[in-house]
């Protein structure tokens, strides 16, 4: 073996050994060389549930922010109990929450960095307790029903009297005026309405959902962007803001360019399954033994694909094909030909010749497949983190870097009601009054 080869192949060895390292040990909770919390000494509370309201929280507590998530007294957050799947729950658990049902995976996933108080605040001691928390909070998120928390003494207007700089962000289905404001709001109802479920799925088969509520994710993260935009009005004002933020708009804003198509050209939608309506080849086609997904998006492209990948130079030259305008008109001829050429071998074959020609491609993966990625690996997109219930759990690691290091996760989810003494006593409530309150299910 050369020396270039000797090289080669301990750099290959020194890969496989980090990304081996990785795989078994997640990264870890903390952060090393990043930023300071941008977000710290800022004070959340944390009206939400489910997960819109959830993911933008999480967001900001993943920045540095106190977030007092408030949930009912009995059963919190209804993610709680949308379970199986569940976190175990360790014999060594604490004592206060032994009556608790395990840990949702659904609530861990959109909850950490967040403390759990618990408050009925439909009774006069528990809205004094949310009028406190109003009062030392920076920002207050809410997903009620327009105008359910203004009849309970919690609206913009109640909350802004008692605070003026309180930055108060409500996320509904429809926003907050208009025939439909009332109406609660849930993502597979605003896929529908809003036109995704219209343009998702095969062309000859039903409208189908997205495989994750996707509106509600989107929301929560124009949520999160408007908060940062209020803290920054707030610094030039000194006021509070009024944040309206709704699944319906969002996932209008979401269509992109197919909203485009129809203001601009009166162009209505249809689905395509994974293909493309303007671009052949632009779908998922099966392999032997799994599916690929390609992209040849300009005639440079495809030209590599047919001379370099399947060995049909004839196909680049054919007039039928030659052109990505005459691909559109002969697409059900070409899509035949290049699934017959990619049903003789395995996907492992295909994703090697693919390598490196610059043709877009990639496979479908799995759950499984997708957190084994290699990239998924070395970026360390999960974080190991010590539940107080549940001892190590895995969590999805906060996406962005900053100079190069994600921010910490200091917090794991928390068990129901688990900092509602720790909270109580910041607010000036003695032990004496805690344990009435909680005597009486008020916390």
């Amino acid at each position: 073996m050369g020396p270039l080869l000797v090289r080669r192949a301990i750099q290959y060895r020194n890969i496989v050994v980090g990304l081996r390292r990785y795989q078994t040990h997640p990264q870890p909770a903390g952060n090393r060389l990043g930023i300071p919390p941008p977000l710290k000494g800022v004070k959340i509370l944390d009206l939400t549930r489910v997960l819109a309201g959830p993911t933008a929280t999480m967001l900001l507590a993943d920045l540095g922010a106190d977030v007092v998530k408030v949930e009912e007294v009995s059963k919190g957050d209804d993610t709680r109990s949308w379970c199986p799947p569940s976190a175990p729950t360790l014999d060594t658990s604490p004592e206060a929450s032994n009556h608790l049902p395990a840990e949702s995976a659904y609530f861990l996933a959109v909850n950490r960095n967040k403390r759990s108080m618990t408050v009925n605040f439909k009774t006069p001691e528990g809205l004094e307790i949310l009028h406190r928390l109003v009062e030392r909070s920076d920002i207050l998120v809410e997903n009620f029903v327009s105008g359910k928390l203004a009849s309970m003494g919690l609206g913009w207007e109640d909350c802004h009297k008692i605070n003026p700089r309180l930055i108060y962000a409500s996320i509904t289905g429809y926003g907050q005026t208009g025939p439909y404001k009332t109406a609660p709001g849930y993502d597979v109802i605003i896929e529908g309405e809003a036109g995704l479920m219209h343009i998702t799925g095969e062309s000859d088969r039903p409208p189908a959902k997205v495989g994750v509520a996707v509106t509600d994710v989107s929301t929560g993260l124009y949520a999160h962007g408007a908060i940062m935009a209020a803290l920054l009005s707030r610094q030039q004002t000194g006021k509070g803001v009024w944040i309206d933020c709704n699944l319906f708009e969002t996932q209008i804003a979401g269509l992109a360019n197919i909203a485009s198509n129809y203001l601009i050209a009166g162009k209505e939608a249809s689905r395509h399954g994974t293909a493309h309506p303007s671009i052949v080849p632009y779908q998922v086609f099966p392999c032997k033994n799994g599916f690929l997904m390609i992209g040849a998006g300009n005639d440079k492209q495809f030209k590599i694909l047919a001379e370099k990948v399947f060995d049909k130079p004839e196909l680049a030259n054919d007039q039928k094909f030659a052109t990505n305008d005459a691909r559109v008109a002969n697409r059900e001829e070409l899509i035949g030909i290049i699934s017959d050429a990619l049903l003789q071998h395995e996907r492992e074959h295909w994703l090697h010749r693919f390598s490196g020609l610059g043709v877009p491609f990639g496979p479908i993966n799995n759950i499984q497949e997708t957190f084994e990625h290699p990239q998924a690996i070395a970026r360390g997109v999960v974080v190991e983190v010590e539940h107080p219930r549940s001892g190590k759990i895995k969590l999805v690691a906060p996406t962005v870097r900053y100079n190069g290091e994600k921010m910490a996760v200091r917090m794991p989810p928390p068990w129901l009601s688990q900092h509602t003494t720790e909270v109580m006593e910041e607010l000036g409530y003695t032990t004496e009054t805690i344990e009435s309150l909680r005597q009486r299910s008020i916390i």
